[in-house]
């Protein structure tokens, strides 16, 4: 808390004198404009909570190889990657099923999402992104179930339409040394004034992932993937759009390499690992105060993974195959209650169909033998939902509040016990009062109650998972959550500093408990119960600081203390203290940007830790690393150069099951007509 406390009296000494009327540059922190918190439009730095955004000028400059590595250094939000080929957010200390992810307003989540770590964030274009929005603590009463810690929101790009018919093309082109990335990227976009079209394809080849100092090349850990995506505009009438969209991901042969490397598998991988999403989305503005905007939004979004696994030394090969379909229906309205009222009301349904099979054969030659899969066949899942956020303005004062009402049903046909139905609910709200003492300062107070209801992967799952045997569990209730927050803002044109206490309780944790007396194969038997209460608080701070017209710095650093009061352990996987300091200088098109990230050592390990095998015995070591970008952009063509881990330092983030990458350089050249 000290850091905190001293980091906060700097900012306020070195804003004594700055950003009076004149200054011809902005700070960008707090100046950004959201749509995630409460579903409309709002300054960040009117929010009532803690708020990341990372614009589509950062996304140029780092121009990163995934969609989780985009996350990287973004305050409050830790990245652990169990193999190359995925990435898991930590948002507060929490991820997997506990946090939310939305594409384009869109659940990405499913009934499938599993506890902990997870590769789903990784299965989306990072070419195709326009802006990501972190909304830390919050999410539940917007948008549903798994915000527990927080929500993503990835927007993607959008074409625009145009008074004259006019065609514009980008092609990118981007190499990593020691071949750890070959990709290729194409699109174009055709504008009119009642019609604008976007679509491109990515072809993406990643080599084996080159560690630090003692590490070197981690094989296998490469894969290929293809991309494809276009989204079509129309201009129905003034103030009324209809867009059409959709968007593909296909991955070949991404391995586990943990597994392979610690766990005795010639064969542990992702083979597919496919998504789609198409959406259809109709937006319009009316001249009725309480209908001042409506959004109704239909979706179809599939995901297929396999997954084939071989020991080594054995013949038996096997494929577990899920696949999910989940068709969804939001309608949001956003109204003018009264002249300093707002609000932002709907409801939204999707319907999963969960298909999963196991097939075991001899290789070469033997007949195929299916049986379950990991989750009972043709399970269903329904998620319906209705919700309404308020924001009333007096003076310098701001009150919001909101709250939802869901329900489930989830249909579970199983081999032993046959049909069993189960209907969870959950009602949440949260409430936020915001103090305004100056135009360049906000104080505020927030409580967000959050929920997460058991999905079919806490109810159906069955076999071999994270090192246990499990069995299946019908009687699971909604997990609850209370997140408390005060919070400060302070921006100015040339400076803006933010930072928040938070305190998160949890409760009827899923989690899996020993089966006591019962094996299979010599292997632990475990069942999911709502049995544990934890609780996560800390502490989070972000500055950027313009020293002139051409330079900035900036920096962040977040801490998480986790305990789960049911074991009297330390909650899992809890981030370490972290942080990221840089300095940036930008003048006619050339930009230059050397910056440090650190993470602590994290020893603070509950008894799941230790048992862990991506974990070091002792805790995840501590680290330091250096990383300095480059690049020249120009109207028709930019060249993007970023060195990274300057001093060859052997890192992993913590829970990670493949260390970071080693001294390397990323070329990425975008040519645009």
């Amino acid at each position: 808390m000290k850091i905190v406390y001293w980091f906060s009296a700097f900012i306020l000494l070195t804003h004594i004198g700055y950003g009076q009327k004149g200054d011809s540059l902005r700070a960008e922190l707090l100046h950004e404009v959201t749509i995630t918190a409460n579903r409309g439009s709002e300054e960040s730095f009117r929010t009532a909570g803690s708020v990341s955004i990372i614009s589509s000028k950062n996304l140029q400059t780092y121009q990163p190889r995934s969609t989780p590595e985009a996350l990287l250094g973004t305050n409050g939000v830790f990245v652990q990657k169990t193999t190359h080929g995925a990435g898991s957010a930590f948002l507060r200390g929490l991820t997997g099923n506990q946090t939310l992810i939305l594409i384009d307003g869109i659940r990405l989540n499913n009934s499938t999402f599993r506890y902990g770590p997870n590769q789903y964030l990784n299965t989306i274009d990072p070419f195709t992104i326009g802006k990501i929005e972190v909304l830390r603590g919050g999410g539940s009463v917007a948008y549903g179930s798994d915000a527990l810690g927080g929500t993503i929101h990835l927007l993607t790009r959008n074409p625009v339409l145009a008074e004259k018919t006019a065609f514009h093309g980008r092609a990118v082109a981007r190499y990593a040394t020691g071949g750890m990335e070959k990709t290729v990227r194409a699109e174009g976009e055709l504008s009119s004034s009642r019609v604008a079209v976007q679509a491109g394809v990515s072809s993406r080849n990643f080599g084996d992932l080159i560690g630090g100092d003692t590490t070197g090349r981690q094989s296998p850990s490469g894969y290929n993937e293809l991309d494809f995506d276009f989204k079509i505009l129309l201009g129905l009438r003034p103030g009324w759009m209809l867009k059409l969209a959709h968007q593909s991901v296909d991955q070949q042969h991404v391995p586990l390499y943990y597994r392979i490397k610690l766990e005795n598998y010639a064969i542990n991988e992702f083979d597919p690992q496919k998504r789609k999403l198409s959406y259809l989305q109709l937006t319009g503005k009316t001249q009725n105060s309480w209908a001042r905007e409506l959004t109704l939004t239909g979706s179809w979004q599939t995901t297929h993974e396999s997954r084939v696994i071989q020991r080594n030394g054995s013949r038996s090969r096997r494929i577990e195959t899920d696949k999910v379909q989940t068709w969804g229906l939001t309608f949001n309205l956003l109204s003018d209650v009264a002249t300093n009222w707002t609000a932002s009301s709907g409801a939204e349904i999707y319907n999963d169909l969960v298909k999963s099979n196991r097939i075991d054969q001899e290789i070469p030659g033997g007949l195929p033998v299916r049986s379950r899969g990991l989750y009972p066949d043709d399970s269903k899942y329904l998620n319906y939902a209705l919700y309404s956020i308020h924001q009333v303005q007096i003076d310098r004062w701001q009150l919001t509040f909101g709250g939802r009402l869901n329900g489930f049903r989830i249909g579970i046909t199983d081999d032993v016990l046959g049909e069993v139905s189960v209907k969870p609910g959950a009602l949440v709200g949260h409430g936020a009062l915001a103090y305004a003492p100056t135009t360049r300062s906000n104080l505020y107070a927030s409580f967000h109650s959050g929920f997460r209801a058991p999905n079919v992967d806490d109810m159906g799952t069955v076999g071999i998972v994270d090192f246990r045997y499990e069995l299946p569990a019908y009687e699971l209730k909604p997990e609850k959550s209370s997140n408390f927050e005060i919070g400060y803002k302070l921006r100015t044109t040339r400076f803006a500093f933010s930072t928040a206490l938070f305190h998160n309780t949890l409760r009827n944790l899923i989690t899996r408990v020993p089966v006591i007396g019962q094996q299979i194969n010599g292997i632990n038997v475990y069942r999911k119960e709502n049995v544990e209460r934890a609780s996560i608080r800390g502490a989070e701070a972000e500055l950027e600081y313009l020293l002139g017209n051409n330079w900035k710095t900036y920096g962040m650093i977040a801490y998480a203390f986790g305990e789960n009061r049911s074991t009297n352990e330390p909650v899992r996987r809890i981030p370490p203290l972290n942080g990221r300091l840089g300095l940036e200088y930008r003048s006619q098109g050339w930009y230059v940007r050397p910056e440090g990230w650190f993470a602590t050592k994290q020893d603070r390990l509950a008894a799941g830790d230790l048992s862990d095998n991506r974990i070091p015995k002792g805790g995840t070591p501590g680290w330091v690393i250096v990383n300095f970008l480059a690049g020249y952009e120009a109207t028709h063509f930019s060249v993007n150069a970023v060195a990274q881990n300057l001093t060859n330092t052997d890192y992993r983030t913590h829970g990670s099951g493949i260390n970071g990458v080693g001294r390397s350089v990323w070329l990425t050249v975008t040519g645009k007509f």
